[in-house]
């Protein structure tokens, strides 16, 4: 299906699995949603098809991200996603964490920007789903123009796209995951003059944007947003996404529907084997900022401590 990067929620470590998806679709029909990175080890050597798990029904337009750097296991994962029925495949070389480097994948292959066009070519030719790339500004003290602008040039390939782009560099040593997230400074412009340099490839910019209204501003100038923590710690601020970044008709439902309807999913999962720890946990924000918060978690941990979700769901909904 052709699909649209104007909003993005990102995809996120133990976060955006198919529980927090389905949660999403409760809210937005329009916004592409992402897996949490997958690797290539995962489904080759250890046959973890779990995560690629996704509800077809409802989950569209939806993408799975990949990790790796051997072009021979990222073809086969693309060729293994694509008749999944994803509708893009997304290649993750932005990710900081020690652990992805001992992998020899994630931000430190911006050092290495053949082998990521290698990577990309490979999978390309053995799917026609669309193939597309997130990165960071640039890797420990590269976080120049150039640098960007250089390592872009030398991985576009005619059926690239899309490139989504988090506004931060990567620091390889010395910061953990949370921290890169936080501590080098967002530099926007860098993206910005990324979309001058390239006008024919559709940017999406990520990092730091908290809302509809600072998204709204990013598109003025690029030509996607990309949303991460902000969403999924209150997911309700995408209530609105489809009308004010699509222009259609909101899903329009209130917090007390959502949570039923994502209740009631959570009572199925128990059958599918799904405790309520996976499941609750994305549910946490849904009462962000009114007056019951407090008392909404709690009940939600001691729903996940005593596996008594039929016994507390009215009561947790009074409390939205």
């Amino acid at each position: 299906m052709s699909i649209s990067h104007k909003f993005c929620i990102a995809p996120m470590m133990q976060c955006t699995d198919i529980h927090d998806r389905f949660l999403f679709r409760l809210i937005t029909k329009k916004a592409l949603l992402y897996t949490e990175m997958v690797t290539t080890g995962a489904i080759i050597h250890g046959r973890c098809y779990e995560q690629l798990k996704f509800n077809n029904d409802i989950e569209h337009p939806v993408a799975v991200q990949l990790g790796g750097s051997d072009p021979h296991e990222l073809a086969e994962c693309a060729k293994i996603c694509g008749s999944l029925g994803y509708d893009e495949i997304n290649l993750n070389i932005g990710c900081p964490s020690e652990r992805v480097q001992k992998g020899s994948f994630g931000a430190c292959l911006m050092q290495d920007p053949e082998l990521v066009k290698d990577c990309i070519v490979s999978m390309q030719e053995v799917t026609t789903t669309p193939v597309t790339v997130k990165c960071r500004i640039g890797v420990n003290d590269r976080d120049d123009i150039d640098f960007l602008n250089n390592f872009v040039s030398k991985i576009l390939t005619p059926s690239l796209k899309t490139l989504i782009v988090h506004a931060r560099v990567a620091i390889l040593k010395g910061l953990t995951p949370r921290q890169n997230r936080q501590i080098p400074p967002l530099k926007y412009d860098n993206v910005y003059q990324l979309k001058d340099e390239f006008p024919d490839l559709e940017i999406v910019i990520n990092g730091g944007i908290k809302n509809i209204d600072e998204s709204l501003d990013h598109l003025k100038i690029v030509d996607g947003v990309m949303l991460g923590r902000s969403p999924y710690d209150n997911p309700m601020i995408v209530n609105n996404v489809d009308s004010k970044i699509f222009h259609e008709v909101d899903i329009g439902l209130d917090r007390k529907s959502i949570l039923k309807a994502y209740l009631k999913y959570c009572l199925e999962q128990i059958e599918n084997g799904y405790p309520l720890s996976r499941t609750l946990k994305h549910i946490f924000g849904l009462n962000r900022g009114l007056k019951n918060a407090k008392a909404y978690r709690s009940l939600i941990l001691e729903t996940m401590q005593k596996n008594n979700l039929k016994a507390t769901q009215d009561d947790l909904i009074a409390l939205v």
